[in-house]
């Protein structure tokens, strides 16, 4: 006896339903970079998302919603190549530096959202808190390990040199908007890492890096649903 077919409309509703809403959050990405989160309107985004806003509602429920997933698609955005162990920590810096260089626009993104966040009342000004804590304490964490391997010059501080990571990555980021053919961060952040690190052969070539980023997709962004802009404690720090 022949089995029975499946139905499929089903799933080929949930795959254009998928579709429809990773276009949506490529448009709010382009809009909140562009805008920033209060000046971008879902009318806006809507339209640039090939739709009515009411449509746009049916996939997410408010401008605030729509913001998570932006932030979820940016963070899905992960380097996982590079050496592994403790030895691997400077090429994680590095290699999503080198990552962020391939996708300028989320750059952007992050840059005027982490900037706005600081003003009174914005919904992102405890997601940027957060994460800037978590970042610092898992790099100072990474930093402790290497100098508990030997490979950290003596006299560095992991919690001053976590910081100095943070501040250094950000701020050349933003500088690398305005002259893209002049910074680059991935580059500045492996000068940083061969002055403190005692062993350059932690440290790969950035053009090998880049190599494993274009060979490694982005993860799958979490639904929106199951994001609210909270920071996972047990998600990678970087």
């Amino acid at each position: 006896m022949a089995a029975a077919s499946v139905p499929r409309g089903p799933r080929g509703h949930y795959r254009k339903s998928a579709e429809r809403r990773r276009r949506i959050v490529t448009a709010a990405a382009q809009a909140f970079s562009r805008d920033g989160y209060r000046g971008a309107t879902i009318r806006q985004i809507a339209a640039e998302a090939g739709m009515s806003p009411s449509s746009l509602l049916h996939f997410f429920g408010s401008k605030q919603e729509l913001l998570w997933a932006t932030m979820a698609h940016r963070d899905a955005h992960k380097f996982t190549g590079g050496n592994a162990g403790v030895r691997g920590f400077p090429d994680r810096v590095v290699g999503q530096a080198v990552a962020n260089e391939e996708i300028p626009h989320l750059i952007q993104l992050y840059a005027v959202l982490s900037a706005e966040s600081a003003t009174r009342g914005h919904p992102a000004q405890e997601y940027f808190a957060s994460r800037f804590a978590k970042v610092r304490e898992g790099i100072a964490a990474e930093f402790e390990e290497l100098a508990a391997a030997g490979l950290l010059r003596p006299g560095v501080d992991p919690k001053t040199a976590a910081a100095t990571v943070v501040a250094l990555w950000d701020g050349v980021q933003l500088h690398s908007l305005h002259e893209p053919e002049v910074i680059s961060a991935a580059q500045i952040l492996r000068d940083y890492f061969a002055l403190v690190v005692t062993d350059a052969a932690v440290l790969t070539d950035i053009a090998m890096l880049r190599q494993q980023w274009r060979a490694c997709p982005p993860q799958a962004a979490p639904e929106p649903g199951d994001y609210d802009g909270g920071v996972d404690p047990a998600v990678d720090s970087l």
